[in-house]
């Protein structure tokens, strides 16, 4: 395809572009998609697997602030910034404190309650029209709770999910065991979610749904894109091996990368990299019944068609740090001791990048100045949730169509007020 003019080019395969991709190839454009690695090879391969639509509240309302003293005094604890990297992270930092102000709540909660239910409609019809839906399971989700300080904390995101009208049960110790034999005593409480959703694997389901974009005529092009740029009414795309694109349209879902893309169009977007850590072991290591939840340890237990998945944590160290795998090794000791019986043997050691925004909001948005570049990036930990939802967003901003929802809380503009 090179010099042959695609009408959109989309700079990333992580399961944001490649959900885009199959919209825009559904509503007949001529779709090309760039990525270094392949189709959900990076960060959307290593997710914790859940369709986590009824999680609305906020990073910054969830009472983080508060744990960051705590969690920091614990190099492989829930949160880590290395001190080397945190000059450079504070005005990120700054921005997330500002974010979770009392004034700046009901904004954030109704547009992200505005988007998971969006998601959730559009990744039922994505699923359906792909032949995917095989792939979901709907057993529910556990949070588990060593004390009853550390149960009565998460008040707020009950007081959430009534107003939403989110189904959940309160549990004590002696009911756990029902929904999840085998689990350590330790736990004192729990909160069970029954309409809590996961995926067999999101590898999986991101190739599965390539193959539908791949039939209704999407391209792939395994390439490092090195440059964007205007170049008279179309946009050039310049990749490592020195190969040139044109495409009509942009589409930036390049994770967290993106903002040193968007930089081109003139909209610095202050995207931070959330390195997340997890262990999958072989089938068979525990059974798990559903997805486990360690709010105060920061990380989950899903059970995965390819095996065990033990991951999560925040580490707030940007793109180029070399990995630091002792963070995946000390939630797999939590999970041991959680799960006496764990078979912690035959793991598989990864990180990614969670490409996070301090409101924890993504940008959804056309750029200010080149109308025909759009921009799919910022999830953090919820890019396979909100994929459809973003993907059916910038369909419609394409194709200039009414949108299902107000995405004003998503413009890159916020950014600059």
């Amino acid at each position: 395809m090179e010099n042959d003019a695609a009408d959109v080019a989309i700079i990333g395969a992580g399961i944001v572009g490649i959900a885009t991709a199959a919209h825009l190839a559904e509503a007949g454009f001529r779709v090309v998609v760039f990525d270094r690695s392949g189709v959900c090879e990076e960060t959307s391969s290593g997710n914790a697997a859940a369709f986590a639509f009824s999680d609305v509240l906020p990073l910054a309302h969830k009472g983080m602030i508060a744990q960051v003293p705590k969690w920091l005094a614990d190099p492989l604890g829930p949160l880590s910034i290395p001190p080397a990297y945190f000059p450079k992270l504070l005005p990120w930092l700054y921005r997330f404190w500002r974010a979770g102000a009392a004034d700046k709540y009901e904004g954030a909660l109704t547009a992200q309650a505005g988007l998971m239910k969006l998601a959730e409609a559009a990744w039922a019809g994505l699923m359906a029209r792909s032949g995917t839906g095989d792939m979901l399971r709907e057993d529910g989700a556990l949070e588990l709770y060593d004390s009853e300080a550390e149960f009565t904390a998460s008040s707020v995101v009950d007081e959430v999910r009534r107003r939403f009208e989110v189904p959940f049960l309160t549990l004590r110790s002696g009911e756990i065991a029902e929904l999840q034999p085998g689990l350590s005593d330790r736990f004192r409480y729990a909160t069970f979610l029954p309409g809590w959703k996961t995926v067999a694997d999101p590898r999986q389901l991101g190739q599965a749904i390539w193959t539908y974009a791949e039939s209704a005529g999407a391209n792939f092009s395994p390439a490092n894109v090195t440059e964007v740029k205007l170049n008279g009414g179309m946009i050039s795309v310049r990749t490592a091996d020195g190969r040139t694109f044109l495409a009509q349209k942009l589409i930036i879902a390049a994770g967290a990368w993106s903002h040193r893309f968007t930089r081109v169009f003139g909209d610095p977007i202050p995207l931070e990299t959330e390195r997340g850590y997890n262990t999958t072991l072989p089938p068979g290591a525990f059974d798990v019944r559903r997805q486990l939840t360690f709010p105060s340890h920061g990380f989950v237990v899903t059970p995965l068609a390819t095996g065990v998945r033990v991951g999560g944590a925040v580490e707030l160290g940007g793109l180029r740090r070399q990995p630091n795998f002792a963070r995946s090794q000390a939630m797999l000791s939590k999970a041991a001791a959680f799960l006496p019986g764990l078979k912690i043997e035959g793991g598989r050691q990864w990180m990614g990048y969670r490409p996070s925004l301090p409101d924890s909001l993504p940008v959804i948005d056309r750029s200010r100045h080149s109308p025909n570049v759009f921009y799919a990036f910022g999830h953090g930990h919820l890019g396979l949730t909100q994929a459809a939802a973003t993907a059916r967003l910038i369909r419609d901003l394409v194709l200039e169509q009414d949108l299902p929802l107000d995405t004003e809380p998503f413009k890159a503009s916020r950014f600059k007020r």
